[in-house]
């Protein structure tokens, strides 16, 4: 395969014959006056008082006309013409323009503002100012960037190629600054705790794991915010919030990538019905706000996300799915009805977990309008309160759209010493080999022993959200980077071996 010079081999031509004219190919910076969106909402007015204006950004389109031609900008705002002719910029400026300057290219243009015979607002050039020589040509204008490995991997050509990638992920800012006005109008604190930790918590999942040379210490990824959020209920802030990333080392599939974006709260005195009513105002917020409508369309599956969204007890959705009446049945008898139905669970790791199977298998999918599942099998609920009823089950939720979860919340287990004993629990769990069971947390405990006010959580996916709100199939779409394998370069050390 041939070196990036040589591919572009043209392009370094031109590169070298800018530099030979004394042109600096790379500038420090270019004052716009106004972007491209800018000009085009103000054309009449511009047009009228023949005021110049300054527009940059790369070029999108070139066509030439012998002593004239026109090229298209693209910058954050939108697409502007331009005119470009020998008469008005000269004829050194124009022949770098027609012979060296191209596609892809960043290119600043000062001029008046007119309108072509065929209606088009366009910047008529008296300066032109090559602001970056692009040393690659971006994809055919009529193929564009179809593979859709390439699409996630090279991101910033994804950007420039396809113009509805860009729309989504605006509306993804859109929609993160939208929970931020809501939480903060609620009487929120947001916080920021902290990503390294020397245990994992606040969920049951792999983490990754590092180690800290200074202190000789091994660290992990966060895996949830929860733990230190609820030390802050401790220390008396009673409304609490952080949208930040965590970690998980699992698989990646449609909806899982090993690096995400949460939203979790805490509120002191409340319970998960309290938290039922706010996730589901705070959804309604947002998509009013965002999509401007709570009736939306997700891959062609209607959805309606008027209040109020009904609230079923997970054992419920069972019978009522499967006609499986799980409270019933002894721990030996679900696990005979599991194998019976096929599902792939290990009783080793509990009564809780066959439940969790039972719900994946016959509820899941059906969950196609906003919903709420309610009390979860405490085996699977480390960190929620216990039903006064029934202390087999949590006071947790979690929320369904689509056959996706979007939320996970519960009533907090408050009291030191239940605490403990379900930690203990969950280490047991972890040497029967379940590696996503919750370690012990003896600082968590301690902060516990101080006294923890009566407290509701939730954890919410953005990124799913965002999935939702925009409409796409894969969270890739969603994430501006998201993992991949490793690419390798073909002068890279071992390059040959990985082929």
């Amino acid at each position: 395969m041939s070196s990036p010079i040589e591919f572009n081999r043209q392009r370094y031509s031109k590169l070298e014959e800018i530099r030979a004219r004394g042109i600096d190919p790379y500038p420090v910076r270019y004052d716009v006056t106004h972007p491209a969106q800018v000009i085009l909402d103000q054309a009449e007015a511009l047009i009228e008082s023949a005021e110049p204006v300054a527009v940059a950004g790369r070029i999108t389109s070139k066509r030439g006309h012998g002593k004239s031609g026109f090229a298209h900008l693209l910058d954050r705002t939108g697409r502007i013409q331009t005119y470009v002719r020998l008469d008005r910029v000269g004829p050194e400026a124009y022949e770098v323009y027609d012979q060296l300057i191209e596609v892809g290219d960043y290119l600043g243009v000062k001029g008046a503002v007119f309108t072509t015979r065929t209606g088009e607002t366009t910047v008529m050039a008296d300066e032109l100012t090559l602001l970056s020589k692009s040393l690659r040509a971006l994809p055919e204008k009529w193929h564009g960037l179809r593979d859709i490995e390439t699409r996630y991997r090279q991101r910033y050509v994804d950007l420039i190629i396809n113009p509805g990638v860009k729309e989504v992920f605006l509306k993804r800012s859109r929609l993160i600054r939208s929970i931020q006005r809501f939480m903060d109008g609620e009487g929120f604190i947001e916080v920021e705790t902290p990503i390294l930790q020397p245990l994992y918590g606040g969920a049951l999942a792999r983490p990754f794991k590092t180690h800290h040379q200074a202190l000789d210490m091994a660290l992990f990824m966060r895996i949830a915010d929860e733990l230190y959020l609820k030390r802050l209920i401790v220390g008396g802030m009673e409304r609490v919030y952080e949208i930040g990333h965590d970690f998980r080392n699992e698989g990646i599939d449609r909806t899982h990538n090993p690096e995400f974006t949460m939203l979790e709260f805490y509120i002191a005195y409340v319970d998960y019905q309290y938290i039922m009513d706010l996730v589901e105002r705070l959804f309604v917020s947002v998509f009013e706000e965002v999509n401007g409508t709570l009736e939306h369309a997700y891959q062609d599956q209607p959805i309606d996300l008027t209040p109020p969204w009904p609230r079923i007890p997970m054992l419920e959705a069972i019978r009522t799915h499967s006609g499986i009446d799980v409270a019933g049945l002894s721990t030996g008898e679900l696990a005979a009805v599991c194998g019976e139905r096929g599902l792939d669970v290990d009783a080793e790791l509990g009564r809780g977990r066959m439940i969790d199977g039972l719900f994946e298998h016959f509820v899941q999918d059906r969950l196609v309008n906003p919903t709420f599942i309610t009390d979860y099998p405490v085996e699977i609920s480390p960190l929620a309160k216990r039903r006064g009823d029934d202390p087999e089950l949590t006071e947790r939720f979690e929320l369904f759209i689509c056959g996706s979860e979007f939320a996970n919340a519960f009533t907090e287990l408050n009291d030191p010493v239940d605490q403990r004993r379900r930690f203990e629990e969950q280490v047991e769990m972890q040497r029967k080999g379940d590696g996503e069971a919750h370690a012990m947390d003896e600082d968590f405990l301690r902060a516990m022993e101080y006294g923890m006010p009566p407290t509701g959580g939730c954890g919410i996916g953005i990124d799913r959200l965002a999935m939702l709100v925009t409409d796409s199939a894969n969270i890739k779409d969603v994430l501006l980077f998201p993992h991949l394998r490793r690419e390798v370069f073909e002068d890279e050390p071992g390059a040959q071996d990985a082929e």
